[in-house]
């Protein structure tokens, strides 16, 4: 199993929606996927037509089951019309709740053994983050194998993007310590991408020289997406004849190899 972490200390660069997308399009592809809502918003859980409530939390912090609050997502929510997924889509839900995790525990690995329970049921997690920088956030990372960080290619993003990797760092030692391993960064995505624009692409090309091929290429602003986002389902479900799900299953495709790759280091 490999837990895949979605970061960036600026809200609004698109990763619950990357998260979503990432969750459904692999189970769509076979792979059993937990997507774990980590963020205090439940924009993760509601974005996929679920109620918000304490799962995450009563998980960590209550010590429920995994009977208790998981919460399975129906196939006809995030598969093409007529496409009969190999997969399942399940959901760890979060609401403000989420927030509180940090000051009610003591283990920093205390997220890692419990998704270990998990290892093998589930062939990835995916876990979506709030922006505000918080000892959650470490105690994630403890638990994660790598780092998906989408950016808008602007200012304000790209500062939260440089925090966000400087932060990883103070973890990354104590992880390999404990377990053996480094946290590894996926990749960086590039969101809401307006090419025509002097910014963006100036952005971008700088982001490309810094980290390479650590840089994927961009999924360009669509008005598409947060229609998706209004009917509560992903583009592979709200708008499979769209450009814009032919970005998103770049977007699949791109993190599978990069996974690949993750576990074979």
């Amino acid at each position: 199993m490999q837990v895949i972490t979605l970061a960036n200390e600026k809200g609004g660069v698109g990763k619950t929606t990357v998260a979503i997308h990432l969750a459904a399009g692999l189970a769509i592809r076979g792979k059993r996927v937990l997507l774990v809502d980590a963020d205090a918003q439940g924009h993760a859980t509601f974005g996929l037509g679920l109620k918000n409530e304490p799962g995450f939390y009563d998980l960590i912090v209550r010590d429920a089951s995994w009977n208790d609050v998981l919460r399975f997502v129906q196939p006809e929510t995030y598969e093409s019309p007529g496409e009969a997924s190999q997969g399942a889509l399940a959901v760890l839900p979060g609401n403000p709740e989420t927030q509180l995790i940090s000051q009610k525990i003591d283990d920093a690995f205390a997220i890692y053994r419990r998704l270990e329970e998990l290892s093998s049921h589930f062939d990835t997690v995916i876990v979506d983050t709030s922006p505000t920088p918080s000892l959650l956030h470490g105690i994630i990372y403890l638990a994660s194998d790598a780092i998906l960080y989408p950016t808008i290619c602007e200012t304000y993003s790209l500062n939260g993007l440089l925090n966000t990797l400087r932060n990883r760092q103070a973890f990354d030692q104590q992880r390999k310590n404990a377990l053996g391993h480094a946290l590894a960064i996926l990749g960086i995505v590039p969101t809401m991408y307006r090419e025509k624009t002097v910014e963006h692409s100036e952005n971008y090309a700088d982001l490309k020289k810094r980290f390479g091929d650590a840089v994927w290429g961009p999924i360009p602003m669509s008005i598409t997406w947060p229609e998706a986002t209004a009917q509560r389902r992903p583009l592979f479900s709200a708008a499979p004849k769209s450009s814009a799900c032919v970005d998103a299953w770049r977007l699949i495709t791109h993190a599978q190899e990069a996974m690949a790759n993750v576990i074979q280091a």
